[in-house]
This record gives C-alpha cells, sequence and structure tokens, in this order.
C-alpha cells in the first residue's frame, strides 16, 4: 500500500511521529540556566550569600587542620574564679597579681581579652574621694604603703616590666553612636608596617576596614604596656564568626588585632610589609629571627578567614583561681603564648562559631594566634571567583548535556557523583588551606535537575495534548486516551496483528469533477471526508490515510480494541447513512450527489512503521488489506453500498443481519472468499419479505437450480430494481443454458477485480 497522502507528502501521523524527538531545546535551556544561575552568583543576593555560609560551616565541620600549635594557653577567669575572688570587675590589683604571676611562670607574652578604660573605683585613694564627695566624710586609710593607694599605678607598673599586650577596642560607623567620640584622641600604638604596592594599588588605609575612633585602655596603662591591639570579633550577618580582621585602619593609620600584637610581642617581630594589589590587600608578611618569614593570607579588607582547631575548649586552659594561687607549675606556662579571658557565662563574652554555639571569645584570639605562629592558615585566593564560576559553567554544561539525551530518573546517580564530586573537592581544598565554594557548581546542578525537569515534564505534558489532538485526528478520543495513559500499547516497531480494515471510493469522482472547478472539487472532499472520518474515529478506529477521493482506516491498532469487527461495521452504516443525509446539500452547492462503496475485511496483517530511515508511514500492509482493496472495487459490480468478508461474522450478537451476495475470487487470490451485504436489524425487518426471498434464490442458485434461480432474481429485480439481482438472473439464465461442470463450487471470478 502507499505510505503518502494524494498531495505526495508525508502523512499527517508520520510528521507527528518524526517530531517528537529533538534534544537540542533541553540541552539550550540548560545553558540558559547555567548563564543565570553565573549571574545571580556574580550578583549575590543576601539569601544566597547566607546558603554559601552554611555551606563554609559543613565544610569547616568536617575540616579538621591536624591539631593545633602547643604555645597559646587561656588563662580563664571562669565560674571558679569568680567564686574564689568575687564578681567581675577585680581590683586592678588582683589583675597585677595574676600578670605578675604569669610573667614569674615564664610566659612568653599575654595579651588581656579584656578593656580597661576606667579608672579602678576600689583604689583606697579613690574610695577616699568618693566618700569626701558623696558623703562628706573625711576617711583616711592608714597603715597602707603608698604604692598600693592606686591600684591602676600598681597595674601600669606590672605592665611596664612584663611582656603584655594591652586590649582595646574600634567603634565602626554607621553603628557607632553619635556625640560617643571621645574628646581627645588617645596614642595607640600603631603597627611599623611597610607596603609593597603592585599597580593600580589604592593607598593600604583605604583598604583596609576604617574605625571610627576606638574605645581605649586608660593612657597611663596604654602607656606602659609594651604593646596593645584590638579585640573586634566582627560576626557575619548570620552572627557566625568566620572570619576576624588583622588590620583596622584609623586616621590613615594600620593598627593590629590583640591576636596578632600579641605574636608580635612574642617573638620581636620588628618588621611587617603588607602587599597590595588593585583588587585591595592580599597578604602581611611577618619577618623575625624566632618567628622567621610568616606570610599571612588576607582578603582585600585585612579580614583573616579563620581556621578553627576545633570547638570551645580545643585550646589548654588554665583557671585564673589557680594562678593566683600559685597552684599551676612553672612548666605549664614556660614559654607559652597567654591570653587572659573569661569562659564566665554571666560575663557575656560568648561567641558562635561553625563549630561551637557558644566558644570563649578569647579562644578566637588562641585560634588566631595558633595560625600566625604555626603557619597554617585558610584563604580564598584572588583566583576564587574565576575558578568558582568556572566550575559552575563545566558543570552546568556537562549536566545540561547529560540531561538532554537521558531521562531525570537515570541521571540520579550520575549527577549524585557529580554533586559528591564538587563536594569533596571543595573539601580537599579545604585541607590545603584554600577555600572555594562549591555553592555555585551546586546551585547550577540543582537548578538544571530541577529547571530541565521540570521542562522535561512540561514538553512530557505537551507532547501528551499534542499526541492527544494528533492522534484525534486518526483515531477516537478513547483509543487516544489509552495511547496516551499507556505509551507500551503504542508500537511503532511493527508487530502482526489481527485488525478490521474498512476501504470506502467515492465512484465516479473523476467524470464528477470534470464538471467542477478545482476549489469546488476541493470543497467537495472537505464535505464528504470531514463526516466520514469523524464517524470513523468516533467509533474507535484509526485514519490511515485519504487516497484521493479513497478512504482507508482500520481497528485494533496501534492499541487493542475490543469488539473491533463491530464497531468497523456500526461505522460502515453509519458512514453509509451519513452520505444519504450529505447528498442534498451535495445537490443543492454542487449539482451532484455522491455514490460510494465500502468495504470490510478481517484478518491478520503487519502494522508500523513502513518506508525509509527519513521518510515513513505508520500503515498495515498484507494480504488482507489487498483483499479489502480488491472488495471494494466489487461493490460497483453488485450494485451494493457495503460488501464485508464472513470475517466480520465472528463479533456478532445479533445486531447485524448479513446476507451472503456471492462467493468470489479476487484477482491475485486463489482462494474464493464469500461476501456479504449488511443491514442492522431494523432495516432486515423493514424488507424482511425482499430479503427473504433474495436468501431462497439464493439458495437456488446454490442448489444448481439454474432456471428456478432465474426465474426468482428476475422477480426480484422487477419489483426492487437490484443491480446484483439482475446480475444473477442473467447468470442463472446462462448456467441453465450451459450447465457447469460436476465439480462447479459456485466461484464466481470477477473480470479485472
Amino acid at each position: 500500500m502507499p505510505d503518502h497522502a494524494a498531495n505526495g507528502q508525508p502523512s499527517r501521523l508520520t510528521g507527528f511521529l518524526q517530531s517528537l524527538g529533538g534534544k537540542g531545546g533541553v540541552f539550550a535551556a540548560g545553558l540558559g540556566v547555567t548563564v543565570l544561575v553565573a549571574i545571580l552568583c556574580l550578583a549575590r543576593p543576601g539569601w544566597l550569600a547566607y546558603q554559601d555560609l552554611k555551606l563554609y560551616d559543613e565544610l569547616a565541620r568536617n575540616h579538621r587542620p591536624g591539631g593545633h600549635g602547643d604555645l597559646p594557653v587561656i588563662v580563664d577567669i571562669d565560674e571558679a574564679s569568680l567564686a574564689a575572688y568575687g564578681q567581675w570587675p577585680w581590683p586592678r590589683y588582683r589583675i597585677a597579681l595574676l600578670l605578675s604571676r604569669l610573667r614569674q611562670l615564664g610566659s612568653r607574652a599575654v595579651g588581656l581579652d579584656m578593656l580597661l578604660a576606667e579608672p579602678d573605683r576600689t583604689s583606697p585613694r579613690v574610695v577616699v574621694e568618693q566618700l569626701r564627695r558623696d558623703l562628706k566624710v573625711e576617711a583616711a586609710v592608714t597603715g597602707l604603703p603608698e604604692a598600693l593607694r592606686d591600684y591602676d599605678q600598681v597595674l601600669a607598673d606590672v605592665l611596664r616590666q612584663g611582656p603584655f599586650v594591652l586590649g582595646y577596642y574600634f567603634e565602626f560607623p554607621p553603628s557607632a553612636a553619635p556625640g560617643a567620640k571621645p574628646a581627645a584622641p588617645c596614642p595607640l600604638p600603631p603597627l611599623r608596617l611597610a607596603v609593597q604596592s603592585g599597580p593600580g594599588a589604592a593607598p593600604l588605609a583605604e583598604s583596609l576596614v576604617g574605625a571610627a575612633w576606638p574605645v581605649c585602655p586608660l593612657p597611663r596603662l596604654l602607656a606602659a604596656a609594651p604593646g596593645a591591639g584590638f579585640f573586634n570579633i566582627v560576626p557575619d550577618a548570620d552572627g557566625i564568626l568566620r572570619r576576624c580582621p588583622l588590620l583596622v585602619a584609623l586616621d590613615g593609620k594600620a593598627y593590629p588585632s590583640l591576636a596578632l600584637a600579641t605574636v608580635l610581642e612574642a617573638y620581636g617581630v620588628r618588621e611587617a610589609v603588607a602587599r597590595t594589589t588593585a583588587g585591595g590587600l592580599a597578604s602581611l608578611t611577618l619577618r623575625g629571627q624566632a618567628l622567621g618569614e610568616r606570610v599571612v593570607p588576607l582578603d582585600a579588607s585585612g579580614m583573616l578567614l579563620i581556621d578553627y582547631r576545633g570547638p570551645g575548649g580545643s585550646f589548654p586552659r588554665v583557671s585564673a583561681a589557680d594562678v593566683l594561687a600559685d597552684r599551676v607549675p612553672a612548666e605549664g606556662l614556660a614559654g607559652k603564648i597567654v591570653f587572659v579571658g573569661t569562659s564566665a557565662a554571666g560575663l557575656g563574652d560568648l561567641r558562635a562559631s561553625p563549630l561551637d554555639q557558644a566558644m570563649p571569645g578569647v579562644e578566637v584570639h588562641a585560634t588566631i594566634a595558633d595560625m600566625l605562629v604555626t603557619g597554617g592558615f585558610l584563604h580564598r585566593p584572588d583566583w576564587a571567583l574565576g575558578a568558582e564560576l568556572l566550575a559552575l559553567c563545566l558543570v552546568g554544561v556537562l549536566s545540561a548535556a547529560l540531561l538532554a539525551v537521558t531521562g531525570a530518573l537515570a541521571l540520579l546517580a550520575p549527577f549524585a557523583a557529580l554533586a559528591a564530586g564538587v563536594w569533596y573537592g571543595a573539601a580537599a581544598l579545604l585541607r590545603q588551606g584554600v577555600f572555594l565554594s562549591p555553592l555555585g557548581p551546586l546551585l547550577v546542578l540543582a537548578a538544571n535537575f530541577t529547571a530541565l525537569t521540570f521542562l522535561k515534564f512540561w514538553r512530557e505534558e505537551r507532547q501528551k495534548r499534542f499526541l492527544h489532538g494528533a492522534f484525534s485526528r486518526y483515531v477516537s478520543p478513547a483509543v487516544v486516551s489509552r495511547i496516551v495513559s499507556n505509551r507500551q500499547a503504542l508500537t511503532l516497531s511493527g508487530e502482526e496483528r489481527e485488525i478490521t480494515i474498512l476501504f470506502s471510493d467515492v465512484r465516479g469522482f473523476s467524470t464528477l469533477s470534470e464538471n467542477l472547478a478545482p476549489t469546488q472539487v476541493a470543497d467537495l472532499l472537505q464535505g464528504y471526508f470531514t463526516p466520514m472520518t469523524g464517524i470513523i474515529t468516533a467509533h474507535m478506529g484509526t485514519l490511515d490515510k485519504l487516497i484521493g477521493d479513497a478512504i482507508m482506516a482500520f481497528w485494533n491498532a496501534p492499541v487493542d480494541v475490543p469488539g473491533h469487527r463491530a464497531l468497523a461495521l456500526r461505522a460502515a452504516l453509519a458512514m453509509r447513512d451519513e452520505l444519504d443525509r450529505l447528498n442534498p446539500r451535495f445537490k443543492a452547492t454542487f449539482g451532484l450527489a455522491i455514490k460510494a462503496g465500502l468495504a470490510l475485511h478481517c484478518g491478520v496483517v503487519r502494522v508500523g512503521n513502513f518506508g525509509t530511515k527519513d521518510l515513513f508511514d505508520y500503515t498495515v500492509i498484507g494480504d488482507a488489506v489487498n483483499l479489502c482493496s480488491r472488495l471494494e472495487g466489487l461493490t460497483k459490480v453488485y450494485g451494493t453500498r457495503l460488501l464485508v468478508t464472513d470475517s466480520l461474522m465472528a463479533d456478532d450478537d445479533g445486531e447485524f443481519v448479513f446476507e451472503e451476495i456471492d462467493v468470489v475470487r479476487v484477482k491475485g487470490k486463489r482462494r474464493p472468499v464469500t461476501i456479504h451485504t449488511v443491514r442492522t436489524a431494523a432495516e432486515y425487518l423493514a424488507g424482511e419479505a425482499q430479503f427473504e426471498a433474495a436468501r431462497q434464490a439464493r439458495a437456488l442458485y446454490a442448489a444448481r437450480r439454474f432456471a428456478e434461480a432465474a426465474t426468482a432474481y428476475q422477480a426480484l429485480w422487477e419489483r426492487h430494481n437490484r443491480r446484483r439481482y439482475a446480475l444473477f438472473a442473467v447468470r442463472s439464465r446462462e448456467l441453465a443454458l450451459s450447465p457447469p461442470p460436476d465439480d462447479w463450487d459456485g466461484v464466481y471470478e470477477p473480470r479485472n477485480r
């Protein structure tokens, strides 16, 4: 059978099936998603920055730098110390005793994580003055050495003797309260710093975090101490402390943090070099005989990424009470860098880190000092953003390509492997001290999987709708619903199955169309084909093709259609009746009426896609198709509108009445086939006398009683004027005059059919 429509183009069904492929759109969409994610990562909105921080925390929790150095020790003003020596703040003489004891124990340097900004109100001299001012009482302290009358002076004398570093605090704009700036500046010791500036580098002070003003220790304490450093700890927006400024700018000068100042004091470092680039500060190099050369990587604004050695309690702690009570052996603090701070909950110096929700702030300074001494740093290099974008693009392109060539479920394993590779790659880099955020690649992976899976789902739904709409032009909505819900039932690779075939052809259409303009011919065919194909699809049939003025359809493919014989019979009878309703309109519009023949046959055929690799058609081929086509041509011979073979009788439950017409052997066939015409039970009852007379005449013919058969058919012809009656009357008279041989089987062989 031909696999093209009358116009020589592939059938609609073929074009539809060819359009189901195409993966370039999915890949292009994946590239688009990748570009959008890259733009989003560059814009870095707040919610995305928050997710990036949380990913860093997760990496940090699984990252261990391999312990810490043995130098930092924390002298803790803990609950036991407060219980033994009273509430905070302690008198300055007690702090002096604590520091003096630490110096005696051989501490290399001591950093004070506390602000001593106000005069000690417990000093005897201060108490006497307050009594005189407030109560008008003249009091005197007797028996007390002059040196102990002012506790701030006692502390200043101790500070002057040892390697001590005071802490102070910076106020930063815009959080600095208006009007709170001190009236007179304090003499903070800046960091003696050389600057190596690269091309296009701005002045160092412009790169650093700039302070509004400092909150300083008492001037005489500051003047007495060998060093000082700020102890500001700047958490991120979510309250987690991940980085701290190592340098802060004030009035064009750079000032060190408490940890940095303490390490400088401990190792006698007198030379520091800041390297700046066009992007800002890059590193700080410390040089000292005891420390060697230490290159500290910083971000553009002088912030140091903190490589936590563990949760709170990772560094050795000594209770301040034990130091004051002389319960600490000399070797416990000899040569150590000591930070004096507090872990007592009531003093509020607890910080949240990626590893601990309540880490004493003094441990942060100890961690930074340990990093400076051991050289174990985390840093985010200048090329980090470029590397992250490159990784994002590579993952985006790869994931888009994978999604374009396979389904979502099959991608779970490779996508999980990609995600794991990104994650563990970032973790491995972090162990080497380099932080590259995995957020971009993971985000594009998730976005591509989500967006492209949604796109594929949307396309699938669109294809289902298209499938439903396209197939509805060929098969019934019920069949389409079954195809859409069960794709496995739609076998397009070709299979053998039993189907019922219908052929219909307009008789003498070439002659009829000679009197019509081409536009009228097209309008006539459209007016004929539209209701006829609608009847076929309404009865769950599949329209194969339109060939000129002919229709080919079949039932029971591409999906099973129970009772397909009966459905085909109903469709054929409905098409016959519909043509009777159409002809008056055709007569009025075109000046002619249409006559059409219908044939039905049921048999096993091959159904599927046939043609070439590039051009194919979903159709049926086989002997049964050829037989049905020949059978339709016999409707002209017998003058009947519908012929069927006895294969259509299998599904009949009394709904139809079959009238045997003849036994024929069509051209190209060796086996004869019995053909019938069909009517409904109601039609049979309306013309029962005629149909019964025709049955009896057929019985006489089959019994070789040709003369009687000729008389019976002649009477039927004269009464009802049916072509087949005249045909059999003539044939019976011929057989009566020239009887057939004894082995005559009653098979008629039409000429050219």
